[in-house]
């Protein structure tokens, strides 16, 4: 083979490399688990290492659903009387962590087991509802008073501690953790507002200001992408907002449930993402371009 032809040949093969991946549907929705196999609390999602997905009120309430990468669903475990789950979040070990809004609990399943045990309690908390974790395995917590339109935010350190971050808020919902360990992100549901807080290396929050305001609907659970991309849902639109670190939204990810709760990633590359929808009783899914955050902490 002479140079020219080489040339062209190598040419070739990468314009097929590139409109293959393009051809890939990115941001297109499906059905993952069949409708109503959830109750209307279906909440949580998130992903182990081994790829098996993870949502609360399976079948009925107070249980963890598992989920294989083929969408099939069964309880992995039940919550000890009483308590239901909310959001649902792995440390670097594999342990799971999940908010027990009715007890003021976060509770924790060891990793390997089905042992289900109080990691901590504040009687002081609303109900605690999403969590999130930083690169330190420390958890933050959005605690909403519905009927009060308020909320606050908690730090649960690895220790099993909690420390108040911020009181007297909107109703907060959806948090996260920027890939930097940098920035902690907290919506309200109520007031349609997305803040995002400088996180200090010891997990302080400081510098509170906006990075977007919607004008309609509702919002819930939030991740980030490695890049620092916000993937909303907005409660009521049946919509996933992508939203630039500078609080652009990128682009709008239809859905066909109209009242998602949460969002994860996952997948063998990370870039699988599951979305769970109070309405459907279900999770859907659909194709990213950049794997979430937490996948590729895991996988370190």
């Amino acid at each position: 083979m002479n140079k020219v032809t080489l040339a062209i040949a190598t040419s070739l093969t990468g314009l097929v490399l590139m409109s293959s991946h393009n051809a890939e549907d990115l941001f297109k929705s499906a059905v993952f688990t069949p409708a109503n196999g959830f109750t209307s609390g279906v909440e949580g999602p998130a992903v182990d290492k081994s790829g098996t997905v993870y949502a609360v009120n399976f079948a009925k309430q107070g249980t963890i659903g598992q989920i294989t990468p083929g969408g099939e669903a069964s309880v992995f475990v039940e919550l000890p009387e009483g308590s239901v789950g909310n959001g649902i979040r792995f440390n670097k070990k594999g342990d799971m962590f999940i908010a027990d809004y009715p007890k003021h609990n976060i509770l924790k399943v060891a990793a390997g087991t089905k042992n289900v045990s109080v990691f901590a309690n504040e009687p002081r908390m609303n109900q605690p509802n999403d969590i999130a974790i930083d690169g330190k395995d420390r958890l933050y917590a959005s605690d909403p008073s519905w009927k009060n339109n308020t909320g606050n935010i908690w730090r649960i350190d690895t220790d099993g501690k909690v420390t108040l971050l911020e009181a007297n808020m909107g109703t907060t919902n959806g948090i996260e953790v920027s890939p930097d360990d940098k920035r902690l992100y907290v919506n309200e549901s109520n007031q349609r507002k997305v803040w995002v807080y400088d996180l200090s290396a010891s997990g302080q929050v400081s510098n509170k200001r906006l990075l977007i305001e919607f004008p309609d609907f509702g919002m819930d659970g939030m991740r980030c992408d490695v890049d620092g991309n916000l993937y909303i849902t907005r409660f009521g639109k049946g919509t996933i907002a992508k939203v630039s670190p500078e609080g652009k939204v990128i682009q709008e990810v239809q859905l066909i449930g109209k009242r998602p709760t949460n969002i994860c990633f996952g997948g063998k590359d990370g870039r699988t993402a599951y979305v769970t929808l109070q309405d459907q009783g279900n999770l859907e899914s659909f194709r990213v371009d950049k794997p979430g955050r937490e996948w590729k902490i895991q996988k370190k």
